[in-house]
């Protein structure tokens, strides 16, 4: 693995990307913990040329609250348990497959909290597909699937007050009082980070976001 690079915007991106080859669709794995800005390196390899890319976030594999509830772990949503990783990883064999026909994959919608089905479609001719998300690394029965159809998975590394104060405040831009941010990131996203932080070492490359303006 390469020492951490330090990126601080899309043109630093470019040449990290494979080239593809023989018409075999390349897949791009984005990873860290809650806050580190998985989705702002995402969102910015998906434009660098939006015909040819696609972005796929794992956070559409979000168990409903409704699930959640059944099952006793609402108050822990975010957790690995609380996602469909299982379907995660089919998903993304049916993407690396490159079908003749669009694949539909869902989305997250941070206002409703919720996923919504087929949100996100990903044309046969989207030659790259990004996908982020947390628990791409975790050695766990489906997560290990997902990880077996990524040709590489990229490791964004953020100063951790920076990290934490960023999930506070997106919070409680969507809904929680400051003091309620402030218990659920406590509670429930730092046991999440840590458990991302343990897998760092099994990623293809660290990059060290401290210089990118995300947020």
């Amino acid at each position: 693995m390469d020492p951490a690079l330090g990126v601080t915007g899309p043109q630093d991106l470019v040449p990290l990307v494979p080239v593809p080859t023989d018409g075999r669709r390349v897949m791009i794995g984005i990873v860290g913990p809650p806050g580190a800005g998985k989705s702002t390196v995402a969102g910015a390899l998906a434009t660098l040329d939006p015909g040819a890319w696609a972005q796929v976030p794992m956070d559409g594999f979000h168990l409903a609250d409704a699930e959640l509830t059944r099952q006793g772990l609402l108050d822990r949503k975010g957790a690995p348990e609380t996602f469909d990783a299982h379907g995660y990883a089919i998903l993304l064999v049916r993407l690396r497959s490159r079908p003749d026909h669009p694949v539909y994959a869902p989305a997250f919608e941070r206002a409703l909290e919720q996923p919504l089905a087929n949100a996100l479609a990903v044309p046969p001719s989207a030659s790259f597909v990004v996908t982020e998300g947390n628990y791409l690394l975790l050695d766990r029965p489906g997560w290990r699937d997902a990880r077996q159809q990524l040709d590489e998975v990229w490791f964004v590394d953020l100063d951790a007050d920076v990290r934490r104060r960023r999930l506070v405040d997106r919070h409680v831009r969507f809904g929680k009082p400051p003091g309620d941010a402030e218990e659920w990131v406590q509670r429930v996203d730092e046991p999440n980070a840590a458990l991302v932080d343990a897998t760092r070492d099994a990623a293809d490359r660290i990059l060290d976001v401290s210089g990118w303006r995300i947020g």
